[in-house]
């Protein structure tokens, strides 16, 4: 697991967030890691709050669902 995380059950079951943070700002990833070889990256966007915007929470909550709705899970 990376240093900076936290689950993110919000977006769906088995969703952990990366936190990453430098000189340019604070940058979050959001993904899956439940699937047989294979890490799902739902989405990655930079941050200017402390809390993460619904906007960026709903369209991973869609991607994800899209990924499973396509592959039968």
């Amino acid at each position: 697991m990376p240093s900076d995380f936290k689950p993110m059950p919000s977006v769906g079951a088995g969703v952990t967030e990366i936190r990453v943070s430098g000189e340019d700002g604070i940058a979050r990833g959001f993904y899956v890691t439940k699937f047989a070889q294979k890490i799902l990256v739902l989405h990655v966007f930079e941050k200017k709050t402390q809390k993460t915007a619904k906007s960026d929470i709903d369209l991973s909550k869609k991607r994800l669902a899209d990924y499973l709705r396509e592959n039968g899970k």
